[in-house]
C-alpha cells in the first residue's frame, strides 16, 4: 500500500529532542568502542578463554534479565530524566576506572567482570528510561516513526564509525585505555540532558501495589498479539546476533589471527547496511505495506549469519564475505528496528510505556545475555567455526515463526 510521505519539518523544530538526539548519538558511538575494547581487554591483557569471554558478554547483558521489569515499574512512577542522568554518570565513572586501574597495574579479570556487570545495571536504568522518555519529549504520535528513524540512524551511524574507531584506538592505545572515549561520551550525553528545557511532568502517584503493576506490564505485552510477537521474535533475533558476534570475535581473534584494526574494519564496513536501512526506512515504510517490510527486513537479519561459516579462500575474499554477512544482518536490523519501536510506542499508552519497555528489554537483552554465554560455551566445546555453523542454522530456523506471526499481515501502523 502506498501512502503520502510527510514533508513537514517535524522534529527538526523540536530543540529538546535534538539535544537528546545529539547526546545519545555520541553515547552510542562510545558504546561501540566498549563493545570491542572490553572483550579484547580480557583476551589480550588476561589471556581469557572462550568461556571467560562469553561470561563477560553475559555479565554485560544479564542485568536486563533480573532488573529491567523491576526498574520499569519504578520508572513509571518517577520522572525519567534524573534517572538517566544518574545512570550516565555511573557508567562514565566506572569505564574511566578501567584504564586508571590498568595504568596502576591493579586491574584483573575479576574486577573487569564486576565493572562490566555494574555498567550493565546502569544501562538497564538508562534504556528503560529513555525509551519511555522520548514519546513524552516528542509529544505528537505522528512523529513516533520519525523519532525512531532518527535514533535508528544514530545507532547505525555509531555502528559504522564505532568499530573502526575502536579498532584504531585499541591498536594505538591498548584496549583498556580506549575505554576513555566511552567515558567521555557519557559526559557529553549527561550535559545534553541537562540542557533540555522542557519540564517533565511528574507521574500520577501510584495507587496499586508494586507486584500488581509488575504483573500488569507483563500482561500488557503478552496479552497483545502484536507486542507478543515482536517480543518473542526479538528475543530470538538478539540471541542470534549476540551469539554470532561473540563467536566471530573469538574465531577472528584466535583462529584467523585478525588484528583489532581488521576486526574494526569488518564491523564498520558491514554496519553501513544498518545506516542505509535506518536512513531509508521512512520512505520504504511509506511506499510498501508495513508488515511485508518487517518480514523481509527480519529475514535478512536472520539469514545474514549463514555466510560466515561458508567464507573461505584467500584472506581478502574471506574478509569480504564476513563484511557481506554482517552487512545483510545490519541492513535488516536498520529497517526492522524503526518498525518495531514505532509499533511498540503506538499501541502502548504513556502510563504503561516504561513497563512495556522493561518487558521488551528483559527479553531482548536477556536473549543477548544468553547468546553471549552460549557462544562462549559452544566455541570452547566445539571450536568457533563449528559453533558458528550451528548458530547460523538456528538463526535461519526462526524465519518460520516469523512468517506465521501477525506482524507480516499489517499494512500500516495501528491507530494510537
Amino acid at each position: 500500500m502506498t501512502t503520502t510521505t510527510d514533508t513537514s519539518p517535524g522534529l527538526w523544530r523540536n530543540g529538546d529532542f535534538l539535544r537528546f538526539w545529539f547526546g545519545e548519538t555520541l553515547s552510542l558511538l562510545g558504546s561501540q568502542v566498549t563493545n570491542l575494547a572490553l572483550p579484547l581487554t580480557a583476551i589480550h591483557a588476561f589471556d581469557a578463554s572462550d568461556e571467560q569471554v562469553g561470561l563477560l558478554r553475559f555479565l554485560q547483558l544479564v542485568p536486563y534479565l533480573g532488573l529491567a521489569l523491576l526498574f520499569g515499574v519504578w520508572i513509571d512512577r518517577v520522572r525519567r530524566r534524573p534517572v538517566m542522568l544518574g545512570a550516565n554518570l555511573t557508567r562514565m565513572v566506572l569505564l574511566a576506572l578501567i584504564p586508571a586501574l590498568y595504568w596502576l597495574d591493579a586491574l584483573n579479570l575479576t574486577t573487569l567482570l564486576l565493572i562490566a556487570c555494574t555498567v550493565g545495571i546502569a544501562s538497564v536504568l538508562f534504556d528503560v528510561s529513555w525509551m519511555s522518555y522520548v514519546p513524552a519529549l516528542v509529544g505528537d504520535p505522528r512523529h513516533y516513526v520519525e523519532a525512531s528513524a532518527k535514533l535508528g540512524i544514530s545507532s547505525s551511524a555509531a555502528d559504522v564509525a564505532g568499530p573502526g574507531l575502536a579498532g584504531a584506538l585499541v591498536s594505538a592505545l591498548t584496549a583498556p585505555v580506549a575505554l576513555v572515549v566511552d567515558a567521555f561520551s557519557y559526559l557529553v550525553s549527561t550535559v545534553s540532558l541537562l540542557l533540555i528545557r522542557a519540564r517533565e511532568p511528574r507521574p500520577e502517584p501510584a495507587e496499586r501495589h508494586l507486584r500488581t503493576e509488575f504483573r500488569d506490564g507483563v500482561r500488557w505485552v503478552f496479552g497483545n498479539s502484536i507486542l507478543r510477537a515482536l517480543a518473542l521474535i526479538g528475543f530470538c533475533c538478539n540471541f542470534s546476533m549476540v551469539t554470532v558476534w561473540t563467536m566471530f570475535l573469538l574465531y577472528g581473534t584466535n583462529d584467523l589471527q585478525l588484528s583489532a584494526r581488521t576486526l574494526g574494519f569488518i564491523f564498520a564496513a558491514a554496519s553501513l547496511g544498518g545506516l542505509i536501512g535506518a536512513t531509508t526506512s521512512r520512505r520504504i515504510i511509506a511506499r510498501f505495506p508495513l508488515g511485508r517490510v518487517y518480514l523481509v527486513a527480519q529475514s535478512a537479519l536472520l539469514l545474514g549469519p549463514s555466510l560466515i561459516p561458508l567464507a573461505g579462500g584467500p584472506r581478502p575474499v574471506m574478509v569480504s564475505l564476513f563484511v557481506l554477512s554482517f552487512f545483510t544482518t545490519y541492513l535488516g536490523l536498520g529497517v526492522a528496528g524503526v518498525i518495531i519501536v514505532s509499533l511498540r510506542q503506538t499501541v502502548t499508552p504513556q502510563s504503561m510505556m516504561a513497563r512495556m519497555t522493561a518487558v521488551f528489554r528483559t527479553l531482548l537483552f536477556g536473549g543477548g545475555a544468553l547468546g553471549g554465554l552460549t557462544a562462549g560455551l559452544l566455541a570452547g566445546a566445539l571450536g568457533p567455526h563449528t559453533a558458528l555453523t550451528l548458530a547460523a542454522l538456528a538463526s535461519a530456523a526462526v524465519i518460520l515463526p516469523l512468517a506465521l506471526s501477525p506482524i507480516p499481515r499489517l499494512t500500516r501502523l495501528p491507530t494510537p
